[in-house]
């Protein structure tokens, strides 16, 4: 159950990181970008998300891990939608849900 809950931390952490990053581009002036707590944010986002990544990695196979990672289009897709109000095409949500179908295929077997 810790090694479920690290890895949908791994991805959701991922996600946040990636959403601090889109904020951190608003002004990518070097100067400005340094200032931007977004960008230290989404910044250690990924390092937290990587270290998690390298603590499931010790107990599952990369082969179950990696694709297990494409959880992150997930909590993307829902982010997206929620705190930057993008559209929910059926596309998008089709081409989620085949992912999770495939993860799910794969960390089962």
């Amino acid at each position: 159950m810790l090694l479920w809950s690290a890895v949908l931390l791994m991805t959701l952490l991922g996600s946040v990181a990636s959403l601090m990053l889109k904020f951190a581009s608003a002004d990518l002036r070097p100067t400005s970008l340094l200032r931007d707590w977004h960008f230290y944010a989404g910044g250690f986002g990924y390092l937290l998300a990587a270290l998690f990544n390298i603590w499931v990695l010790r107990h599952l196979d990369l082969s179950v891990v990696l694709p297990l990672t494409a959880l992150t289009y997930v909590w993307t897709l829902g982010i997206a939608r929620l705190v930057l109000g993008e559209l929910l095409t059926w596309r998008k949500v089709l081409g989620v849900a085949l992912i999770l179908v495939g993860v799910v295929l794969i960390s089962v077997a």
